[in-house]
């Protein structure tokens, strides 16, 4: 029989915590804010079990990369939300990948011109944040412009953020993540290399 590790220890408001910090970060895009985090199963990083255990329930529909379909994390993540674990992205609410590389955002939903809230969001598992290569963001909730140290996006993720921004409204929301910190790039930013 599998133990399945503690969740939040006052879920309600924890959640509550982690969802005004996400709508902050969202917000501010590029902001690198900390999250109270439970420890999760490995290799699912603090912050995104935080994040999973904030936004999915019963009719959410999960897609995980293979590195995270180990029994411990999928134990864990239906055990505290009840979500639905789904084997394409394309039927996801929310798609969780620990390796930057794995991640398909070309067969993430990008939502309808009439149904634009029908996207997915990713939550993207990065080496370290405020460090790396600088990625410079425009766009709604920065003044003018801002950067953003990222180390670990995997090749092309610049190419790909460019055709998700040109589809707005539509387009896929990214939370980066590393260990217990989150930074959010919306649709609506536009992500360039430094």
């Amino acid at each position: 029989m599998m133990t399945v590790a503690p969740g939040f220890a006052d879920p309600p408001l924890a959640a509550q915590a982690v969802f005004r910090r996400l709508l902050d970060a969202m917000a501010r895009p590029g902001t690198v804010a900390p999250l109270e985090a439970p420890p999760a199963p490995s290799p699912l990083a603090p912050a995104a079990g935080a994040i999973a255990l904030t936004l999915c329930d019963a009719d959410t529909q999960l897609w995980l990369c293979p590195a995270l379909r180990e029994p411990a994390v999928v134990g864990w993540l239906r055990f505290h939300t009840g979500c639905r674990i789904v084997e394409v992205p394309e039927e996801a609410a929310f798609a969780f990948a620990a390796d930057p590389s794995a991640l398909p955002p070309d067969r993430l939903s990008i939502g309808s011109d009439e149904f634009p809230d029908r996207s997915a969001t990713a939550v993207l598992q990065v080496a370290q944040l405020g460090a790396g290569d600088p990625l410079h963001l425009t766009g709604p909730g920065i003044e003018t412009t801002t950067t953003l140290r990222v180390e670990g996006l995997p090749a092309g993720f610049i190419a790909w953020r460019g055709r998700n921004h040109v589809a707005y409204p539509r387009g896929v929301d990214v939370v980066l993540v590393a260990g217990a910190e989150i930074a959010a790039l919306p649709r609506s930013t536009t992500v360039t290399e430094g």
